[in-house]
């Protein structure tokens, strides 16, 4: 048995205190389970997801604990699909507070596709990937983010670079079956950036490989087209992502439906 003797000459078993506290957080994990499950799971969900009622009942979950990430990031959530970004902005920032190895990466993801604070998102996927490594968020990984972000920022070299970087790793990693029509758009879109047009050219193919009704790959491979010389196959190309577009053979991800995401083509 493991014994400290205190100033006052009583002696502690150490050993104890380590099997009382570990219990009592284990109490804790066990009371904010309850408390998700009355107020969220048969609380706030039982309403609609914009409602002020789905607020009221996280807001009495928060009241009897403040410290559960989860209620905070449900809290948010509904207020960036509604474009409520620096009000959701303070309720996600609770959530990285109380649990930031799940809920960073979330954030910085907010910041880039919602938000479009892009050095703001940049800095939160790089302080992420410092802590705890590479990895992926909503389908993407955090270097597909940040290449995003420089395009938003028009470092079009920057961006690349680190499309180029996040390409290879994919492609050494996973094998070409692991590329992602819509990573490829936006590495594409780097080269185009820069009148690399027929580097663009190459990334788009691969693009249309995976997605052949990819509209806006298809028109801004026609205009790359266009760029170097080949006008009547840039015209044909041109004509057939405007009727995939009108089709809705757009970008597919699934917060598309909340946000327009950066290039992504309005077909009225």
């Amino acid at each position: 048995m493991i014994l400290t003797v205190l100033a006052c000459g009583k002696k502690v078993d150490t050993k104890s205190l380590v099997e009382n506290k570990t219990a009592e957080l284990e109490v804790d994990k066990v009371k904010q389970e309850k408390i998700v499950e009355k107020y969220l799971k048969n609380g706030a969900w039982k309403h609609e997801l914009y409602s002020r009622e789905w607020q009221e009942e996280i807001d009495k979950g928060l009241q009897e604990d403040s410290t559960i990430a989860y209620l905070w990031q449900q809290k948010a959530m509904p207020m960036f699909k509604q474009a409520k970004y620096e009000a959701g902005m303070v309720y996600i920032d609770k959530a990285v507070k109380y649990d930031r190895q799940r809920y960073q990466d979330y954030r910085a993801f907010i910041k880039c596709i919602f938000a479009k604070t892009y050095r703001e998102a940049i800095a939160d996927f790089e302080d992420y990937k410092e802590r705890f490594g590479y990895s992926y968020v909503m389908d993407h990984s955090y270097d597909f983010y940040i290449g995003l972000s420089y395009l938003q920022l028009n470092e079009f070299e920057k961006a690349e670079a680190v499309f180029q970087k996040d390409y290879d790793y994919q492609l050494n990693k996973h094998g070409k079956d692991w590329l992602h029509h819509v990573d490829l758009f936006y590495f594409g879109i780097s080269k185009y950036e820069q009148k690399n047009y027929q580097g663009a050219i190459e990334v788009f193919d691969q693009a249309l490989e995976i997605y052949p009704s990819f509209s806006e790959v298809q028109i801004f491979k026609a205009d790359c087209l266009r760029k170097i010389g080949k006008k009547e196959e840039a015209i044909e190309l041109q004509k057939l992502g405007a009727v995939n577009g009108r089709n809705g053979h757009t970008i597919n991800e699934a917060n598309a439906i909340y946000e327009r995401y950066p290039y992504q083509i309005r077909w009225y």
